[in-house]
């Protein structure tokens, strides 16, 4: 385990050039005091880490000092070939960087992890867009990818829901999503999202920008996809389900409303239960979600959204209803 241990340090420096002790221990998930013997472990074993004092201190190696592959284990070699998808590295244009960069990881790997690493992508392959649904290629997606590396700004013409803009933005980040791409751009201040397709144009900038340093993509898209779901869904309905009913809503039924929906223990006589469950911003919307269950859902409250489905299944029947017959007269028969 020690062992371990003292090899992930040793990667973490060179791959960080000079981290701090806490954030050793958090990294590695023991205290302080622990990393300080490792430390000097690895100092006593002939291993140049230095120390810099002060606030802007910290652990690093002496310039020039790699650590080699073989001290990888079975499970972090398979890993890194897991990493290596070949489809978002198309799409980016680096799948030839991509070949090549695993070549060499191939040729690094001791013998007896070669065919374990090699059959990774034999086994497993990622699929990213949703049922039915296409991988999007937008336009733009290798330009906006370069500027994002080289953090440069771009000037953008976009089309939204409700018009069409222009926008300079600084590309912090690119997020695939259920086969679309979008942009985390920092822009007037703030950071938004756009739809990479939406881009009609963009023109990339000789002109750097200074990312910000506590920026976390991975963060500021969990917050925003989860803000965005709560917009979408604000209100809340109580809905009786037949055990069809449930079934049909495990399947049909948002991953955001599934897993706040509240249940309740107990069944009726008919074998149906009741749910409490968040429902779209408008009486439109929460109607046509739920109308997705047919008749195995009925709406309990608010008394405005049941109103709402009657009103729209009624419309549907009317409109489903057999033509009437049309009779034909004595004197035309005649």
């Amino acid at each position: 385990m020690r062992a371990s241990r003292l090899f992930s340090i040793l990667t973490t420096l060179q791959a960080r050039g000079q981290v701090t002790a806490p954030e050793l221990a958090e990294a590695c998930e023991v205290s302080v005091r622990t990393i300080y013997r490792d430390i000097d472990a690895l100092a006593a074993a002939g291993v140049p880490v230095y120390a810099d004092r002060g606030a802007e201190g910290g652990y690093r190696l002496l310039d020039g000092y790699r650590v080699r592959l073989n001290g990888l284990s079975q499970g972090e070699a398979e890993a890194l070939f897991m990493a290596g998808l070949p489809g978002p590295a198309a799409a980016l244009g680096l799948e030839p960087a991509m070949m090549a960069a695993q070549t060499k990881l191939m040729a690094a790997l001791p013998e007896s992890l070669r065919s374990n690493a090699r059959g990774m992508q034999q086994r497993f392959h990622l699929d990213a867009p949703g049922w039915f649904g296409e991988t999007e290629e937008p336009t733009h997606l290798r330009a906006i990818a370069d500027a994002v590396l080289r953090e440069s700004l771009i000037e953008i013409r976009y089309q939204s829901w409700k018009a069409e803009k222009r926008r300079r933005v600084a590309p912090l980040g690119l997020v695939l999503k259920g086969g679309s791409w979008y942009l985390a751009g920092h822009v007037d201040g703030n950071v938004r999202t756009y739809r990479v397709a939406r881009v009609l144009d963009c023109t990339a900038l000789e002109k750097p920008f200074t990312r910000p340093a506590d920026f976390d993509l991975a963060a500021y898209w969990r917050a925003s996809t989860e803000r965005l779901e709560a917009e979408l869904h604000p209100n809340e309905a109580t809905v009786r389900l037949s055990p069809f009913g449930l079934t049909l809503f495990d399947a049909l039924g948002h991953p955001y409303v599934k897993a706040r929906m509240r249940l309740a223990e107990t069944a009726d006589a008919d074998g149906w239960r009741i749910a409490t469950m968040p429902v779209g911003k408008t009486l439109w919307h929460a109607a046509t979600e739920l109308l997705r269950l047919g008749a195995e859902a009925e709406v309990l409250e608010p008394q405005e959204l049941r109103e709402k489905i009657a009103e729209m299944t009624a419309a549907m029947a009317a409109r489903y209803a057999p033509a009437p017959k049309r009779r034909v007269t004595a004197a035309r028969r005649a």
